[in-house]
């Protein structure tokens, strides 16, 4: 790998926005172009986890928090008791690209194995720092996410052509266009087994937080995770006590085969869980309808207010859409929380069936665990076959 030394003197980045803003700034990473949808999170702590969540699939995520690597990179190798890494939510850097006003090129944490630049040059994503996030984020929040590409290059090699990187953004797929469920779901059924065996639970995944599979796995419960496109009659040929929809990247409409196996399953009246894109894909295959949030939400401080209790939490969330609330008028299901910010649905329930889903993440990681009961109540619904516990 090129010297430190060397890359912070010679490496540099630009960032073109689809509507002409360009930023510039010095290169980290792996030198590269990548194309993707802007966006930021607010969440201070957690890098590790948020570059592996498979819902930035095809996002260049920008960090609010000014300094970003101060405690290094951990090891994959680290896992728990379920074979499962620590530190990171799928095997890999799931982002299209980084955005940070300072990193940091000398972490200090005892699970430091390699700073943010050496993680992000081995799995070939690039980044930039050294620009005001500030001023970036403060667009976004104007005038929405938007598409942007992001070169990282060498000034000892070649300087920018950005007429041509103009050219490559409005030649591109738009981020809605792209199915990218597909490309972050496992391809066969993958089961991860309990040691305390009381059932098997199917997740289908769409994106999976590898911290989903720990609460339930936790919990005493087997998950078999299924691709995305499995139907419905080979979910239940498995005799599943519950079914999870996970979390996953993208619009939730293009996923058809996904809305098709919830519809089925429906029918079977088994005890379901959706989280995140989970419960826009349930909302939909019940008859309701998604919109896409102008800057979305993503941090680790999103308040939450069960309707049912009043009791206000404070969640971790990530996602670009949202469930629209008059829609749901004639689908069974009834809004369980709202976002405190924008009053927009943040989770649903149904009046009659064992069906349950939060738009937040209630396994957080990063994040607040205010919301872990979540996974004690899908629990006790699976617990009393479908009940109100």
């Amino acid at each position: 790998m090129v010297d430190k030394q060397e890359i912070i003197r010679y490496w540099r980045a630009v960032l073109l926005l689809e509507d002409g803003s360009l930023f510039t700034g010095k290169g980290f990473g792996y030198k590269c172009t990548r194309v993707g949808e802007v966006v930021f999170t607010t969440g201070m702590v957690g890098y590790p986890e948020a570059l592996t969540d498979p819902s930035y699939k095809g996002q260049i995520l920008c960090f609010t928090y000014p300094l970003i690597g101060n405690y290094g990179v951990p090891s994959y190798a680290m896992v728990d008791e379920f074979g499962l890494p620590v530190h990171f939510e799928s095997w890999s850097i799931q982002v299209s690209g980084l955005i940070v006003h300072e990193v940091c090129w000398s972490p200090s944490h005892w699970s430091s194995r390699k700073i943010l630049h050496e993680w992000l040059h081995e799995e070939k994503v690039p980044g930039i720092y050294g620009i005001d996030t500030r001023r970036l984020v403060k667009k976004l929040r104007e005038k929405g996410v938007m598409m942007g590409v992001l070169k990282v290059y060498d000034i000892r090699e070649e300087e920018p052509d950005i007429d041509a990187l103009w050219q490559m953004l409005e030649s591109s797929l738009r981020y809605d266009q792209i199915d990218f469920v597909k490309l972050v779901s496992v391809k066969k059924p993958v089961l991860h087994k309990a040691d305390d065996d009381k059932g098997l639970v199917v997740l289908i995944d769409c994106g999976v937080k590898l911290n989903i599979v720990r609460s339930l796995l936790r919990r005493g419960y087997s998950i078999l995770r299924v691709p995305y496109d499995y139907p419905a009659d080979k979910i239940m040929e498995f005799n599943p006590i519950g079914v999870v929809v996970s979390n996953g990247p993208g619009d939730p409409k293009l996923c058809k085969s996904t809305i098709k196996c919830i519809k089925d399953l429906v029918e079977y009246k088994i005890p379901t869980l959706g989280i995140c894109l989970g419960n826009q894909l349930i909302s939909l295959a019940l008859g309701g309808d998604t919109y896409k949030l102008p800057y979305g939400h993503r941090g680790q401080n999103k308040p939450c207010i069960d309707l049912l209790t009043r009791r206000c939490y404070v969640t971790s969330q990530n996602h670009g859409y949202a469930v629209d609330p008059v829609s749901l008028k004639e689908t069974g299901l009834k809004v369980w929380f709202l976002n405190a910010d924008d009053k927009t649905v943040e989770g649903v329930r149904h009046e009659e069936l064992p069906i349950i889903a939060t738009q937040f993440h209630p396994e957080a990681y990063p994040g607040p665990n205010d919301t872990s009961w979540i996974f004690d109540y899908f629990v006790k619904l699976v617990a009393s076959k479908g009940q109100s516990p």
